[in-house]
């Protein structure tokens, strides 16, 4: 049942096709009229290479607005799920929003693509918690030159089952749950195909609770992050906070929350048995491609940069929307 544990550190180990996962959670304070930290960042900060913990936040590469400023990516997806607070996006496809508070943003990467990812701190009365998962998901050997995609999932449009009497939630960012499906997923991605195997859950479950995962195949890869919470038994073995666990992919796993409310990330899927070379934010399958990729940036800029910061932010008004490289305005 159990194939191994390891502690959750800032970036989680994930098995293929899953490149990459991390949990930001940042205890940010009230913002300023630039959508910065109302606090000194002179001391005890690396600014523009941020990742220590300090007054409860991260900068990560921003310098005054926290987040990513533009970056490029080559060959696999992202996907981010914003539990609080906002990101606001813009890409050289011409493609931008400003989502947040459940939604999550798909991004297939493809044949390439330069992207911001930003974090205003839009309220300047009160605290801007931000909390986000960023998984990354390789694209299959056919796929890593399509065309890239953007799109949103937005919180209210998302499956969230009550289960068990409503001990437990399940929300359904990939995958399917006895008959409930979660939204599609782009057309290029390794989850587009329901052979894959490819499901992405959120389970929250109250002190108590007991829950069953179904199983899987028996060749798919099954993690499952234990990152909310003091106690959960996984069949006949107790694990402690803050673990990733590695799952044989058959059989029913029996899951029961200790005496407090607790929550897991389900990362699982078949494997794509191809190889992967990985260069930072380019993901291929030779290093000959990885090389044709710099040169290719080099050349392209992956359609450049239109905006007029590279660290793009979307105004002081909290709302959010998707505005699609077609000019097509979405809301929620």
């Amino acid at each position: 049942m159990i194939k191994r544990q390891f502690p959750l550190d800032f970036q989680w180990a994930t098995q293929e096709p899953f490149l990459f996962c991390v949990h930001h959670h940042d205890f940010f304070p009230k913002g300023t009229s630039q959508f910065g930290p109302d606090k000194s960042l002179l001391k005890g900060r690396r600014i523009g290479e941020d990742f220590i913990v300090k007054d409860g936040f991260r900068m990560y590469h921003g310098d005054v607005v926290p987040g990513f400023p533009v970056h490029p990516h080559r060959g696999f997806e992202t996907i981010t799920i914003v539990r609080k607070g906002y990101v606001d996006h813009a890409d050289s496809m011409g493609a931008s929003g400003r989502y947040g508070q459940g939604d999550v943003q798909w991004m297939t990467a493809g044949a390439g693509v330069q992207h911001s990812e930003m974090f205003p701190l839009l309220k300047q009365d009160s605290e801007n918690t931000l909390e986000l998962f960023q998984i990354w998901l390789n694209l299959h050997r056919a796929k890593k030159m399509s065309q890239p995609h953007f799109t949103m999932f937005w919180g209210e449009k998302i499956p969230h089952l009550e289960l068990n009497d409503k001990t437990v939630r399940l929300t359904l960012i990939a995958g399917e749950y006895q008959g409930t499906r979660s939204l599609s997923p782009p057309p290029d991605s390794w989850a587009y195909q329901s052979a894959s195997d490819t499901a992405i859950w959120i389970l929250k479950m109250q002190a108590g609770a007991e829950f069953e995962l179904p199983a899987a195949a028996k060749d798919t890869n099954r993690s499952l992050f234990f990152f909310q919470g003091e106690a959960l038994t996984i069949g006949e073995t107790k694990v402690g906070p803050r673990t990733g666990i590695e799952l044989q992919g058959e059989g029913k796993v029996k899951l029961k929350a200790g005496n407090q409310e607790i929550e897991l990330l389900l990362l699982q899927s078949k494997s794509m048995n191809e190889p992967v070379v990985q260069y930072g934010p380019f993901v291929m399958n030779t290093e000959a491609e990885i090389k044709q990729t710099f040169l290719d940036y080099q050349k392209t800029q992956f359609g450049g940069w239109s905006w007029e910061r590279p660290d793009m932010i979307h105004g002081d008004k909290i709302e959010r929307f998707a505005k699609y490289p077609d000019g097509k305005v979405e809301r929620p």
